[in-house]
């Protein structure tokens, strides 16, 4: 999973890119809005956790600006700013949830695991496809250039997972915790040895490659 910071405040900005890093999450930090907006609009993000108050533009207008181009990324408001209003307003911009400064980081952990699982549920189409690769998920069919391939429960859900994240680095973390949903043990070859197989399924007997590996970060489904 990859999550972006928008934070001007040094040490709460790398306090929180360093708890989710430590969590498993790949986390990157803008120190301002022009910044941040720029992060959001050229990457695909699975969440995004924004302060209000930002130099060069603020945390709504950021927000308002993304919807209104139909950038859909979750987004958690992370304000000092404690008012009712405020978090009406914060809301009524665009914003999924909102948390008040000074916050426990577990439930800021908390709540954008939530955000993403329930961004991940709002994907209701039954068939998901890259390229010439198509998967049915009502009736659990996996096919490349029309060729059916049979596919065991945890390579249907590796590739339903890496489908469901197209163009979208995922770590072995990542993997772990929503393929096998377990913690990350690093010693642990799992993962290696389940892409391995999936490659040999859906690549090696067809062009172009699908799934690559990008050294240190981990996977990504995507054309050439």
């Amino acid at each position: 999973m990859r999550i972006l910071v928008i934070e001007d405040d040094v040490k709460i900005g790398s306090f929180i890119q360093k708890g989710f890093r430590e969590a498993g999450l790949n986390a990157d930090l803008a120190d301002d809005g022009l910044n941040g907006l720029s992060m959001l609009q050229d990457n695909n993000y699975d969440a995004a956790v924004v302060d209000i108050m930002l130099p060069s533009m603020d945390g709504l207008t950021i927000i308002e600006t993304i919807r209104n181009q139909g950038i859909a990324t979750p987004i958690l408001i992370l304000s000092a700013k404690r008012s009712v209003e405020d978090r009406i307003q914060g809301l009524q911009k665009g914003s999924d949830d909102y948390l008040v400064k000074p916050f426990s980081f577990g439930e800021l952990l908390a709540r954008v695991q939530a955000l993403i699982r329930r961004d991940s549920r709002a994907v209701d189409s039954h068939n998901l496809r890259i390229a010439d690769l198509e998967m049915d998920l009502l009736s659990r069919e996996v096919t490349r250039q029309g060729e059916q391939i049979e596919l065991p429960a945890k390579e249907f859900s590796l590739l339903e997972y890496l489908l469901r994240n197209k163009e979208r680095i995922v770590s072995k973390t990542a993997i772990l915790e929503n393929v096998y949903d377990y913690s990350f043990d690093p010693q642990t070859n799992v993962v290696d040895v389940l892409v391995c197989r999936l490659r040999n399924k859906i690549d090696k007997e067809f062009s172009p490659k699908l799934i690559h590996t990008v050294r240190g970060m981990g996977y990504v489904l995507k054309k050439g």
